[in-house]
């Protein structure tokens, strides 16, 4: 039976588990839209905001969507490149999901006029 840690529950703190909901509906792909990503320059420590774009094929569980929010918190003071980042969030839903097949893509708002599109993929099939 599942058992959600956070859904239907005051939670406001960063976590580093996704609460993971059984999946058995067959294949389906699902995307989820994160408009309001921020993390920290690793050299300045100023913040970097970007939106994250995360899609995958279920295998045997979906990724229940306030404990996405609360782990998409933590990185709010993680100091990383962009592109760390976006690895780091694959490999950790990959370990966690795993998924048949995820894709996160991070757009990063510019800096020194330069934009930064990072796109990391993991399949298990």
């Amino acid at each position: 039976m599942y058992e959600p840690r956070h859904l239907g529950k005051h939670s406001s703190e960063p976590v580093e588990k996704l609460d993971l909901i059984p999946w058995t509906e067959g294949e389906i792909a699902v995307e989820l839209d994160c408009s309001e990503f921020t993390s920290r320059c690793p050299v300045t420590g100023q913040p970097d905001f970007g939106e994250l774009k995360i899609e995958y094929i279920p295998r045997d569980f979906l990724a229940e969507t306030k404990s996405v929010k609360l782990y998409l918190m933590k990185f709010r003071e993680e100091r990383g490149f962009n592109e760390q980042l976006v690895c780091m969030i694959a490999d950790d839903w990959a370990s966690q999901l795993k998924p048949k097949w995820l894709r996160v893509q991070g757009t990063f708002n510019r800096r020194g006029g330069i934009a930064v599109t990072a796109t990391a993929e993991r399949s298990t099939r």
